[in-house]
């Protein structure tokens, strides 16, 4: 179905694809592999038509396409379902499914006829009753918004389906429910290529895999006949360690403490982090682990509860108030609000010191390029020059740039949500080494995750959130990934579990 050979494309000081192969048969789930800023998103712009290669060639069931292009790509039946969604969120389920090709008779839309096609195409693949075509997509949540993304993309006739990190914002049972789907669209012959970091995914549910490496083909590999290690191998070209937990570490003084905070879904929540601890938070989507820290960080108003920071009750009422009290936050979203995508990595670099640096409202360039200089060399931020765009770094770097700015502003307690989500295995290496490195310095760290094997392997401690509490604190040495679901999912008239006291602990 798929045929790309030898694509190459360069932009201005970035050789993004050099020879570039990719193969998918009808029937098959590929897995497109490699770090960011390896040309996965690029080599998939090319087959989409939004960008043209330099060179190679591009066939589709078996037919050259000398020129491809966005409107070709759709008369071809290829669809991309994207971890950003790109979904019109004011208008209704069968609105966005049917986008551009709604039904009318005489320039007016029938509704009875939109509703009706889009209930026969959510019976067919079992997504009806989940999602209803009337429901307006805002009020979905992440999940059943992917099940639109997914269904917009089988309604424009599609033979082929690229899923670009679809489990991003998922939970572990929603998670299945996208691989039923997608094993029944193999069955049904079409061809589907999965980019995805987390290599559990791709032994759970792909059949071969292509590895790309500094915008190279470096091979293909039928999945069951290989191991993560190999793939890791030929992803990053090294070794990758196996283990992140630091035991050199040592637990300090008391640099934060919550008690019965209430705002928004979060109810009577309280939490302690110390200076050289990493703390992990655990819950499923919707337990309020976000809504948590943009409390902590003054994002959203605190309806009641205290807060104490190095042992003094502080109102963080805004964000600027926590930053002054030394708290950094890298967001769930770090393209939206971590970083400002417009602006230079040294820029950004600057955001949160430009208030405390400036002098009557004059900032010093000089100051400003040491700033961006000292923490691109000490953070390995990977950028042509402190002069670019923070839109063109690859995911890991991004991250680097968001903890950067909290480093220069001499932020001590981090509020990280998904630190790692969206980055591959060589930045994820990179990312745990810099945690581990700021907890060991005397930083107090939450660490938010969605993936237990994650918290398990870097925290000292986890707490649980489930239905807006804290549930329980449970020390590293008495984590399960058994426990730690039951905890998420009980019901409150479940098996007890010891809760989280203001002393961190069970």
């Amino acid at each position: 179905m798929v045929c790309m050979t030898g694509i190459r494309k360069r932009y201005p000081g970035v050789q993004a694809l050099d020879g570039a192969n990719l193969r998918v048969h009808s029937g098959e789930i590929r897995a497109l592999l490699g770090e960011n800023g390896a040309g996965k998103s690029t080599l998939m712009r090319m087959l989409t038509g939004a960008e043209r290669p330099d060179s190679g060639s591009i066939a589709i069931a078996g037919r050259t396409v000398p020129r491809m292009t966005p409107g070709l790509a759709d008369r071809f039946g290829i669809a991309c379902v994207y971890q950003d969604l790109l979904l019109a969120e004011h208008l209704t389920v069968a609105e966005n499914i049917w986008l551009g090709r709604l039904p009318a008779r005489w320039g007016m839309m029938s509704r009875r006829e939109l509703y009706r096609r889009t209930d026969r195409v959510l019976r067919d693949i079992g997504y009806h009753g989940i999602i209803r075509p009337a429901d307006r997509v805002a009020d979905l949540t992440a999940s059943q918004q992917g099940m639109v993304a997914i269904v917009r993309a089988l309604c424009r006739d599609a033979r082929v389906i690229v899923f670009d990190e679809p489990t991003a914002v998922l939970a572990d049972r929603e998670v299945e429910e996208l691989f039923r789907v997608i094993r029944l669209l193999r069955e049904r012959d079409l061809a589907m290529i999965y980019i995805s970091h987390r290599l559990e995914e791709v032994f759970a549910l792909c059949d071969t895999a292509t590895v790309l490496r500094d915008g190279m083909h470096v091979g293909d590999v039928r999945v069951a006949e290989t191991r993560a290690d190999d793939l890791i191998r030929m992803m990053v070209g090294r070794e990758v360690s196996a283990r992140h937990f630091d035991p050199g570490r040592t637990r300090g003084e008391e640099m934060l403490r919550a008690e019965g905070l209430c705002a928004g879904p979060l109810l009577d929540c309280s939490l302690t982090l110390h200076a050289g601890e990493i703390v992990g938070l655990y819950g499923l989507v919707g337990a309020g682990r976000t809504e948590l820290t943009r409390v902590l960080f003054g994002g959203d108003p605190l309806r009641r509860g205290t807060v104490h920071l190095h042992g003094r009750p502080v109102q963080a009422r805004s964000p600027r108030r926590a930053i002054d009290h030394g708290l950094g936050l890298i967001p769930e979203d770090r393209r939206r609000h971590g970083l400002a995508l417009p602006l230079s990595v040294r820029d950004n670099l600057n955001l949160p010191v430009y208030r405390r640096d400036a002098r009557w409202g004059w900032v010093s360039a000089r100051k400003e390029a040491e700033v961006a200089d000292r923490f691109i060399r000490e953070l390995a931020i990977r950028t042509p020059s402190p002069r670019q765009r923070v839109r063109h770094l690859s995911g890991g770097n991004q991250q680097k740039v968001v903890v950067g700015k909290w480093l220069a502003r001499g932020s001590r307690i981090f509020l990280m949500d998904e630190p790692t989500n969206g980055i591959d295995v060589g930045a994820k290496e990179e990312i745990y080494r810099l945690v581990n490195n700021l907890a060991r310095g005397g930083a107090a760290i939450l660490f938010v995750s969605s993936y237990m094997p994650e918290l398990m392997d870097i925290a000292d401690r986890i707490l649980v959130m489930n239905g807006g509490r804290i549930v329980a604190d449970v020390p590293r040495n008495a984590c399960s990934e058994e426990r730690l679901l039951r905890l998420a999912i009980r019901t409150p008239e479940g098996d007890p579990e010891p809760a989280a006291t203001a002393a961190g602990q069970t």
